[in-house]
Protein backbone atom coordinates (compact mmCIF):
# COMPACT_ATOMS: atom_id res chain seq x y z
CA UNK A 1 0.00 0.00 0.00
CA UNK A 2 1.36 3.41 -0.98
CA UNK A 3 1.94 6.11 1.63
CA UNK A 4 -0.90 8.19 0.17
CA UNK A 5 -3.33 5.28 0.41
CA UNK A 6 -2.27 4.55 3.99
CA UNK A 7 -2.81 8.20 4.87
CA UNK A 8 -6.31 8.14 3.38
CA UNK A 9 -7.09 4.91 5.25
CA UNK A 10 -6.10 6.52 8.57
CA UNK A 11 -8.09 9.66 7.68
CA UNK A 12 -11.16 7.52 6.89
CA UNK A 13 -10.84 5.72 10.24
CA UNK A 14 -10.57 9.06 12.05
CA UNK A 15 -13.68 10.38 10.28
CA UNK A 16 -15.78 7.27 10.88
CA UNK A 17 -14.54 7.11 14.46
CA UNK A 18 -15.86 10.65 14.93
CA UNK A 19 -19.32 9.60 13.70
CA UNK A 20 -19.95 7.83 17.02
CA UNK A 21 -19.06 11.03 18.87
CA UNK A 22 -21.42 13.12 16.72
CA UNK A 23 -24.29 10.65 17.19
CA UNK A 24 -23.81 10.81 20.96
CA UNK A 25 -24.21 14.59 20.75
CA UNK A 26 -27.04 14.80 18.19
CA UNK A 27 -29.31 11.85 18.99
CA UNK A 28 -30.49 13.00 22.48
CA UNK A 29 -31.76 16.30 21.02
CA UNK A 30 -32.96 15.27 17.56
CA UNK A 31 -34.08 11.73 18.38
CA UNK A 32 -32.69 8.60 16.67
CA UNK A 33 -34.78 8.61 13.48
CA UNK A 34 -34.54 12.37 12.77
CA UNK A 35 -30.77 12.16 13.37
CA UNK A 36 -30.50 9.38 10.79
CA UNK A 37 -32.72 11.32 8.34
CA UNK A 38 -30.74 14.56 8.55
CA UNK A 39 -27.56 12.53 8.12
CA UNK A 40 -28.61 10.82 4.87
CA UNK A 41 -30.52 13.81 3.50
CA UNK A 42 -27.52 16.07 4.03
CA UNK A 43 -25.22 13.51 2.43
CA UNK A 44 -27.55 13.29 -0.58
CA UNK A 45 -27.47 17.07 -1.03
CA UNK A 46 -23.68 16.97 -1.36
CA UNK A 47 -23.35 13.75 -3.36
CA UNK A 48 -26.12 14.34 -5.92
CA UNK A 49 -24.44 17.36 -7.61
CA UNK A 50 -21.13 15.44 -7.75
CA UNK A 51 -22.86 12.53 -9.48
CA UNK A 52 -24.60 14.91 -11.90
CA UNK A 53 -21.28 16.55 -12.81
CA UNK A 54 -19.82 13.12 -13.57
CA UNK A 55 -22.87 12.24 -15.69
CA UNK A 56 -23.74 9.28 -13.51
CA UNK A 57 -27.50 9.80 -13.19
CA UNK A 58 -28.12 6.98 -15.66
CA UNK A 59 -26.99 4.48 -13.03
CA UNK A 60 -29.67 5.75 -10.64
CA UNK A 61 -32.38 5.17 -13.23
CA UNK A 62 -31.12 1.72 -14.18
CA UNK A 63 -30.57 0.41 -10.65
CA UNK A 64 -33.13 2.29 -8.54
CA UNK A 65 -34.69 -0.82 -7.00
CA UNK A 66 -31.35 -2.24 -5.85
CA UNK A 67 -30.22 1.21 -4.64
CA UNK A 68 -33.39 1.53 -2.57
CA UNK A 69 -32.70 -1.89 -1.01
CA UNK A 70 -29.09 -0.97 -0.24
CA UNK A 71 -30.29 2.41 1.05
CA UNK A 72 -32.47 0.57 3.56
CA UNK A 73 -29.76 -1.90 4.62
CA UNK A 74 -26.72 0.38 4.50
CA UNK A 75 -28.25 3.69 5.58
CA UNK A 76 -31.79 4.01 6.89
CA UNK A 77 -31.90 1.01 9.23
CA UNK A 78 -28.34 0.96 10.64
CA UNK A 79 -28.05 4.74 11.03
CA UNK A 80 -31.31 4.86 12.99
CA UNK A 81 -30.23 1.91 15.14
CA UNK A 82 -26.80 3.39 15.87
CA UNK A 83 -28.45 6.70 16.80
CA UNK A 84 -30.80 4.84 19.13
CA UNK A 85 -27.85 3.04 20.72
CA UNK A 86 -26.05 6.36 21.21
CA UNK A 87 -28.71 7.27 23.78
CA UNK A 88 -27.53 4.48 26.10
CA UNK A 89 -23.98 3.34 25.35
CA UNK A 90 -20.81 5.33 24.82
CA UNK A 91 -19.04 5.96 21.53
CA UNK A 92 -16.20 3.56 22.33
CA UNK A 93 -18.41 0.53 23.00
CA UNK A 94 -20.59 1.27 19.96
CA UNK A 95 -17.52 1.49 17.69
CA UNK A 96 -16.06 -1.76 19.05
CA UNK A 97 -19.33 -3.59 18.37
CA UNK A 98 -19.35 -1.98 14.91
CA UNK A 99 -16.14 -3.92 14.22
CA UNK A 100 -18.26 -7.09 13.93
CA UNK A 101 -19.53 -5.85 10.53
CA UNK A 102 -16.98 -7.82 8.44
CA UNK A 103 -17.79 -10.97 10.42
CA UNK A 104 -21.46 -10.64 9.52
CA UNK A 105 -20.41 -10.01 5.92
CA UNK A 106 -18.34 -13.23 5.85
CA UNK A 107 -21.15 -15.24 7.44
CA UNK A 108 -23.76 -13.91 5.01
CA UNK A 109 -21.43 -14.46 2.03
CA UNK A 110 -21.15 -18.10 3.13
CA UNK A 111 -24.95 -18.47 3.43
CA UNK A 112 -25.79 -16.48 0.27
CA UNK A 113 -22.94 -17.16 -2.15
CA UNK A 114 -21.53 -20.38 -0.70
CA UNK A 115 -18.20 -18.64 0.00
CA UNK A 116 -15.93 -21.15 1.73
CA UNK A 117 -15.09 -20.66 5.40
CA UNK A 118 -11.83 -22.38 6.32
CA UNK A 119 -10.61 -23.14 9.83
CA UNK A 120 -9.12 -19.68 10.38
CA UNK A 121 -12.32 -17.91 9.35
CA UNK A 122 -14.53 -20.16 11.46
CA UNK A 123 -12.24 -19.62 14.44
CA UNK A 124 -12.40 -15.87 13.79
CA UNK A 125 -16.21 -15.89 13.77
CA UNK A 126 -16.31 -17.81 17.04
CA UNK A 127 -13.67 -15.59 18.64
CA UNK A 128 -15.31 -12.38 17.46
CA UNK A 129 -18.71 -13.26 18.82
CA UNK A 130 -17.06 -14.39 22.06
CA UNK A 131 -15.64 -10.86 22.28
CA UNK A 132 -19.15 -9.44 21.85
CA UNK A 133 -20.40 -11.62 24.69
CA UNK A 134 -17.48 -10.45 26.84
CA UNK A 135 -18.29 -6.81 26.13
CA UNK A 136 -22.02 -7.19 26.72
CA UNK A 137 -21.90 -9.60 29.66
CA UNK A 138 -22.35 -7.04 32.45
CA UNK A 139 -24.12 -4.41 30.33
CA UNK A 140 -26.86 -6.25 28.44
CA UNK A 141 -29.68 -5.60 30.89
CA UNK A 142 -33.11 -5.27 29.30
CA UNK A 143 -34.59 -3.63 32.39
CA UNK A 144 -35.45 0.09 32.31
CA UNK A 145 -32.21 2.05 32.12
CA UNK A 146 -30.23 -0.97 30.92
CA UNK A 147 -28.09 -1.13 27.78
CA UNK A 148 -29.38 -4.44 26.44
CA UNK A 149 -31.57 -2.99 23.69
CA UNK A 150 -28.83 -0.57 22.63
CA UNK A 151 -26.29 -3.40 22.27
CA UNK A 152 -28.86 -5.49 20.37
CA UNK A 153 -29.58 -2.50 18.09
CA UNK A 154 -25.89 -2.15 17.20
CA UNK A 155 -25.60 -5.87 16.40
CA UNK A 156 -28.70 -5.72 14.17
CA UNK A 157 -27.19 -2.66 12.46
CA UNK A 158 -23.87 -4.41 11.81
CA UNK A 159 -25.71 -7.46 10.48
CA UNK A 160 -27.62 -5.11 8.16
CA UNK A 161 -24.29 -3.70 6.95
CA UNK A 162 -23.15 -7.28 6.21
CA UNK A 163 -26.28 -7.98 4.17
CA UNK A 164 -25.87 -4.64 2.37
CA UNK A 165 -22.28 -5.42 1.35
CA UNK A 166 -23.37 -8.71 -0.20
CA UNK A 167 -26.44 -7.14 -1.83
CA UNK A 168 -24.21 -4.48 -3.38
CA UNK A 169 -21.94 -7.19 -4.77
CA UNK A 170 -24.92 -9.16 -6.07
CA UNK A 171 -27.06 -6.41 -7.59
CA UNK A 172 -24.87 -3.31 -8.11
CA UNK A 173 -21.57 -4.57 -9.48
CA UNK A 174 -22.24 -2.72 -12.76
CA UNK A 175 -22.98 0.63 -11.11
CA UNK A 176 -20.26 3.19 -10.38
CA UNK A 177 -19.14 3.54 -6.74
CA UNK A 178 -20.29 7.17 -6.62
CA UNK A 179 -23.72 6.17 -7.96
CA UNK A 180 -24.02 3.47 -5.28
CA UNK A 181 -23.05 5.93 -2.53
CA UNK A 182 -25.38 8.66 -3.82
CA UNK A 183 -28.32 6.44 -4.69
CA UNK A 184 -28.22 4.51 -1.44
CA UNK A 185 -28.12 7.69 0.67
CA UNK A 186 -30.93 9.28 -1.34
CA UNK A 187 -32.95 6.05 -1.03
CA UNK A 188 -32.35 6.04 2.72
CA UNK A 189 -33.57 9.66 2.93
CA UNK A 190 -36.79 8.74 1.12
CA UNK A 191 -37.38 5.80 3.46
CA UNK A 192 -36.74 7.86 6.60
CA UNK A 193 -38.63 11.02 5.59
CA UNK A 194 -42.08 10.02 6.87
CA UNK A 195 -40.91 8.34 10.13
CA UNK A 196 -38.69 11.36 10.86
CA UNK A 197 -41.58 13.76 10.26
CA UNK A 198 -43.69 11.92 12.86
CA UNK A 199 -40.87 11.96 15.44
CA UNK A 200 -39.79 15.58 15.38
CA UNK A 201 -38.11 16.80 18.59
CA UNK A 202 -40.37 18.66 20.98
CA UNK A 203 -37.72 21.38 21.38
CA UNK A 204 -35.52 22.96 18.72
CA UNK A 205 -32.04 21.33 18.94
CA UNK A 206 -29.11 23.40 20.17
CA UNK A 207 -26.39 24.82 17.93
CA UNK A 208 -24.03 22.12 19.25
CA UNK A 209 -26.42 19.37 18.13
CA UNK A 210 -26.86 21.00 14.70
CA UNK A 211 -23.08 21.18 14.25
CA UNK A 212 -22.81 17.50 15.19
CA UNK A 213 -25.51 16.33 12.77
CA UNK A 214 -24.14 18.54 9.97
CA UNK A 215 -20.64 17.07 10.37
CA UNK A 216 -22.22 13.61 10.57
CA UNK A 217 -23.88 14.17 7.17
CA UNK A 218 -21.20 16.05 5.25
CA UNK A 219 -17.98 14.65 6.73
CA UNK A 220 -18.80 11.21 8.17
CA UNK A 221 -21.13 10.18 5.34
CA UNK A 222 -20.45 12.12 2.12
CA UNK A 223 -16.67 12.59 2.35
CA UNK A 224 -16.20 9.20 4.05
CA UNK A 225 -18.04 7.35 1.30
CA UNK A 226 -15.96 9.05 -1.39
CA UNK A 227 -12.75 8.06 0.42
CA UNK A 228 -14.01 4.52 1.03
CA UNK A 229 -14.97 3.77 -2.56
CA UNK A 230 -11.80 5.40 -3.89
CA UNK A 231 -9.70 3.15 -1.64
CA UNK A 232 -11.74 0.11 -2.69
CA UNK A 233 -10.83 0.88 -6.30
CA UNK A 234 -7.14 1.59 -5.65
CA UNK A 235 -6.10 -0.94 -3.00
CA UNK A 236 -8.88 -3.55 -3.10
CA UNK A 237 -11.49 -4.66 -0.56
CA UNK A 238 -9.15 -6.65 1.72
CA UNK A 239 -6.86 -3.69 2.38
CA UNK A 240 -9.75 -1.24 2.64
CA UNK A 241 -11.63 -3.38 5.16
CA UNK A 242 -8.68 -3.01 7.51
CA UNK A 243 -10.17 0.41 8.36
CA UNK A 244 -12.42 -1.59 10.70
CA UNK A 245 -9.46 -2.17 13.01
CA UNK A 246 -8.66 1.54 13.26
CA UNK A 247 -12.15 2.99 13.81
CA UNK A 248 -12.46 1.94 17.49
CA UNK A 249 -9.06 3.49 18.24
CA UNK A 250 -10.24 6.89 17.00
CA UNK A 251 -13.74 6.55 18.48
CA UNK A 252 -12.23 5.82 21.89
CA UNK A 253 -9.81 8.74 21.47
CA UNK A 254 -12.52 11.24 20.43
CA UNK A 255 -14.84 10.00 23.19
CA UNK A 256 -12.09 10.45 25.78
CA UNK A 257 -11.05 13.89 24.51
CA UNK A 258 -14.49 15.45 23.99
CA UNK A 259 -16.98 13.48 26.09
CA UNK A 260 -14.84 12.33 29.00
CA UNK A 261 -15.48 8.65 28.22
CA UNK A 262 -13.13 6.08 29.75
CA UNK A 263 -11.81 2.69 28.64
CA UNK A 264 -11.78 0.01 31.34
CA UNK A 265 -9.90 -3.29 31.31
CA UNK A 266 -12.97 -5.33 30.30
CA UNK A 267 -13.64 -3.07 27.30
CA UNK A 268 -9.98 -3.17 26.24
CA UNK A 269 -9.93 -6.97 26.42
CA UNK A 270 -13.25 -7.27 24.60
CA UNK A 271 -12.02 -4.88 21.91
CA UNK A 272 -8.88 -6.96 21.40
CA UNK A 273 -10.87 -10.19 21.11
CA UNK A 274 -13.38 -8.68 18.65
CA UNK A 275 -10.65 -7.21 16.43
CA UNK A 276 -8.63 -10.43 16.46
CA UNK A 277 -11.73 -12.42 15.55
CA UNK A 278 -12.60 -9.96 12.79
CA UNK A 279 -9.09 -10.19 11.35
CA UNK A 280 -9.34 -13.98 11.18
CA UNK A 281 -12.90 -13.95 9.84
CA UNK A 282 -12.07 -11.69 6.88
CA UNK A 283 -8.73 -13.36 6.11
CA UNK A 284 -6.49 -10.47 7.10
CA UNK A 285 -4.98 -12.73 9.79
CA UNK A 286 -4.40 -16.50 9.53
CA UNK A 287 -3.92 -19.23 12.10
CA UNK A 288 -0.55 -21.05 11.83
CA UNK A 289 -0.80 -23.94 9.40
CA UNK A 290 0.10 -27.39 10.80
CA UNK A 291 3.48 -28.69 9.60
CA UNK A 292 1.93 -31.68 7.77
CA UNK A 293 -0.44 -29.39 5.91
CA UNK A 294 2.38 -26.98 5.01
CA UNK A 295 4.36 -29.87 3.56
CA UNK A 296 1.37 -31.13 1.58
CA UNK A 297 0.72 -27.62 0.23
CA UNK A 298 4.38 -27.21 -0.74
CA UNK A 299 4.30 -30.53 -2.58
CA UNK A 300 1.33 -29.46 -4.73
Amino acid sequence: MKQRDLGELILLAAIWGASFLFMRIAAPEFGPVPTAFVRVAGASLLLMPLLTLREGMQDLRLHWRALLLVGLLNGALPFALFSFAALSINAGLSSILNATTPMWGALIAWAWFGQRLDGSRLAGLALGFAGVVLLAWDKASFKPGGSGFAILAVLVATCSYGVAANATKRFLSQASPLAVATGSQFGAALLLALPAATQQPAQWPSARAWWAVTLLALLCTSVAYILFFRLMKRVGPTNTISVTFLIPVFALLWGWLFLGETLNVAMALGCLVVLLGTGLAVGVLRLPMPATRRQAKAAE
